[in-house]
């Protein structure tokens, strides 16, 4: 792979520079979102709780996105690759191992939240940490899989980013990307979906339905919207910034 690539047929400079500059404003937007739950979590010493430490983990997630999505426009917008083979392997690395995370994060938020509104017992630490280092010990794991043979990182259509190899057909590629998507997303998905029904059938007897949405291409804006924003971390932090006297006194 070389560090310049030429544009790729039926690719020209305007979709180029539209596919960077989306990517620029959902970077951008998903860094400023999660950002200010990460800020909101280390500046807060309430809002530190095994349930909300999920929450920082989804976001820094989630954030790592984020910057992937950065570099990506970066390289769009000056129309090529300008980080060689071994930068597109770490891009490709970290960009999948900061999805699988952000997937796994999900859910684990889907059962963190059924565990509280069904068995109505609070979210222990000694059951909270563990979760969050399985969430990013397995997400390294099955991203650095490809680093070793099985599967492959590789440009995207573009030419300006790296990501799985989706395009090849033998075996090795194949049998990866059938047990990477079984275990980290089919079972994830079965996780929340699980969760969020018993959950739905506990609270629809109290006249409350949650339904909180999971929409993957827009994952660290949606997701911050979606899990930070509405709760007490966002509103308590960015209080206590503005006016740290008078929470003290609440």
């Amino acid at each position: 792979m070389a560090a310049n690539r030429a544009l790729p047929a039926g690719f020209g400079e305007l979709e180029v520079l539209a596919v960077g500059t989306v990517l620029l404003i959902e970077a951008l937007s998903g860094l400023s979102l999660n950002g200010l739950t990460i800020f909101s979590f280390c500046k807060t010493p309430d809002l530190r709780t095994p349930s909300n430490l999920l929450v920082l983990s989804l976001a820094l997630a989630d954030s790592g996105i984020s910057l992937n999505a950065l570099v990506a426009a970066v390289s769009s917008l000056l129309r090529r690759w300008p980080y060689g083979s071994e930068g597109c392997q770490a891009h490709g690395f970290q960009g999948f191992a900061m999805a699988l995370a952000s997937i796994s994060g999900s859910a684990a938020i889907a059962w963190g939240r059924y565990h509280h509104y069904c068995t109505r017992r609070q979210l222990a630490w000694n059951t909270a940490i563990p979760l969050v280092l399985f969430v990013w010990l397995s997400s390294a794991f099955w991203a650095s899989l490809p680093l070793m043979g099985w599967g492959h990182y590789d440009y995207e259509p573009l030419g300006t980013c790296c990501t799985l190899d989706y395009s090849r057909g033998d075996r090795n590629e194949i049998s990866f990307l059938f047990t990477m998507a079984f275990f980290n997303f089919l079972v994830p998905l079965l996780i929340t979906l699980t969760s969020y029904r018993l959950m739905e059938h506990k609270l629809s007897r109290s006249g409350h339905l949650p339904v909180p949405a999971l929409i993957a291409k827009t994952m660290p804006t949606v997701n911050a919207m979606n899990y930070a924003l509405p709760s007490e971390m966002i509103y308590r932090g960015v209080w206590q910034c503005l006016s740290p006297q008078k929470s003290k006194q609440n």
